[in-house]
């Protein structure tokens, strides 16, 4: 019967539609009840039995009864052909084609699953077998690498069983970012697939937590691609209070280092973070929390903030372009930072007259001196185009900048300079590290502020403001910002209830 179910799964679709259609005619002519058949009911001997097969005259056809049992069957079989004088070879024929024909009528009219009146259910023959998609789809077993001290990408697959041309194939895999696999770095993760060849078919190596560079065994190339999760942000505040210092209030408050860095950048051109603060100082925070697939990975950008300064309150919105504006739309981004460096202290202030510690004399002081360890990176502190970047024995390593409406910076006694002379540079780009070069007894950075070649103090000389919000975009901002300030004052009121709890 398994030849049979074979013979008729092979058949093409239009003769299998051909038997299933003329199956289903011949067998609503038997069941239509007739008058004999209705006379017939009350003859139990001869109602069908469920589990057995019963012969079916088709015209031009004559097919024999069979019943469940082989031996009944072969008994049946073996009489029917003896009354009918047929030859062995036509008795072979004739059994193939109605053990056929029977196997194509039931497959027909009872799917896989139908009880019908002949068939129980674990008897049905299937109409058609589909491969499941663990039997479509070869099943990939993985492993993981840790790239080591002197790794390469040779090196790990080489570890795994892969020779130098697997290799080969993958840096020069279709698609973008392949090179990055060529700048692993220690600590960093790789997740290997392979079939059960051993092929290598699949290579995982996150580049984020968000990223991750997927390379892939396609018709025997392969191909690269960056797969990049979807970040949830949820918003999130936080609100202090200074007792010590702003940077313990704030880890107090749940910020992370990153977060205080930047909050005290955007309030960085009108509150000197080293020098102004004060006990009793507070801020409020609005900032994002990303999540992946529901779990939490990091924080993201400050929305707005408020700082009360000496009972001076400052608060900054951040739109859509990425800058941060006041309430009313103007740029806390003034056109040059108050301090280029991130320093300890002040250890000389602008003054007309100093006495200096190595030339021993009086002379004027025309900058300030920023306190720093040797190495802390020097920014510029606006836009501009270096017009010396050298050295000699007063200034040491020095970079001197050109900025607009008649402004120049100085920046000396840096351990390495950072730019070369004619270059652009951007407020914020790092120019140099700082040192003590040239005439200098300590790490500092000595930085000058020239306004039509007249020293100014760069700690009080009045800032040019940054352009304010585009004018096409401020009703839109008017309404973020009303947003906004809501939100920092909920965070007020929550740390004054908080506050009244305590006391």
């Amino acid at each position: 019967m398994n030849n049979i179910k074979n013979l008729y799964l092979e058949l093409p679709k239009k003769h299998k539609v051909i038997i299933s259609s003329f199956s289903i005619i011949l067998m609503l002519v038997l069941f239509i009840p007739s008058e004999k058949a209705t006379a017939s009911r009350q003859n139990n001997a001869n109602t069908l039995q469920v589990g057995k097969r019963y012969q079916v005259n088709v015209p031009g056809q004559e097919l024999e009864l069979v019943n469940p049992a082989p031996a009944e069957k072969s008994q049946a079989n073996t009489k029917a052909m003896a009354e009918k004088n047929v030859s062995k070879q036509e008795q072979i024929a004739q059994a193939t084609d109605t053990e056929t024909q029977e196997a194509n009528t039931t497959a027909a009219l009872y799917p896989v699953g139908s009880l019908g009146p002949f068939l129980p259910q674990e008897q049905a023959l299937p109409t058609e077998q589909t491969a499941t998609p663990e039997e479509q789809t070869p099943a990939v077993s993985w492993q993981t690498a840790k790239v080591r001290n002197g790794d390469s990408l040779a090196k790990i697959l080489k570890r795994a069983g892969y020779g130098a041309s697997v290799t080969h194939k993958v840096i020069n895999a279709k698609g973008k970012n392949t090179k990055l696999l060529k700048k692993i770095k220690v600590g960093d993760i790789l997740r290997l697939g392979s079939d059960n060849k051993g092929t290598l078919v699949a290579l995982e190596y996150p580049l984020s937590k968000t990223e991750t560079l997927e390379v892939a065994l396609i018709d025997e190339v392969y191909h690269a691609s960056t797969d990049i999760k979807e970040v949830e942000i949820r918003e999130a505040m936080a609100n202090g209070i200074i007792s010590s210092s702003f940077w313990h209030a704030a880890v107090d408050a749940g910020m992370n280092d990153s977060q205080i860095i930047n909050l005290a950048n955007v309030f960085g051109w009108d509150i000197d973070f080293a020098l102004d603060i004060r006990e009793g100082d507070s801020f409020h925070v609005v900032y994002e929390k990303q999540y992946i697939d529901g779990e939490y990975i990091g924080t993201g950008n400050i929305l707005a903030a408020e700082f009360i300064n000496q009972n001076e309150a400052f608060q900054a919105i951040r739109f859509k372009d990425g800058e941060y504006y006041s309430a009313d739309g103007n740029s806390m981004r003034k056109a040059f930072l108050r301090a280029p460096v991130n320093f300890k202290y002040i250890s000389s202030n602008f003054k007309r007259k100093r006495f200096h510690p190595i030339q021993k004399r009086w002379k004027s002081h025309n900058g300030t001196d920023y306190r720093a360890n040797k190495g802390t990176p020097v920014v510029a502190s606006g836009n501009g185009r270096v017009t010396h970047a050298t050295y000699n024995k007063f200034n040491g390593n020095y970079v001197f900048i050109q900025h607009g409406n008649g402004i120049v910076t100085k920046y000396l006694h840096f351990s390495k300079r950072a730019v070369k002379k004619g270059q652009r540079v951007k407020q914020g780009q790092v120019i140099g590290y700082v040192g003590s070069t040239g005439m200098s007894q300590a790490p500092h950075l000595h930085y000058e502020f020239l306004v039509n070649g007249v020293h100014r103090n760069p700690r009080t000389v009045k800032l040019p403001d940054a352009q304010p919000i585009a004018k096409k975009y401020k009703n839109e901002f008017a309404q973020l910002s009303k947003q906004r300030l809501a939100e920092l004052d909920g965070s007020k009121q929550a740390l004054l209830a908080m506050q009244a709890t305590e006391n």
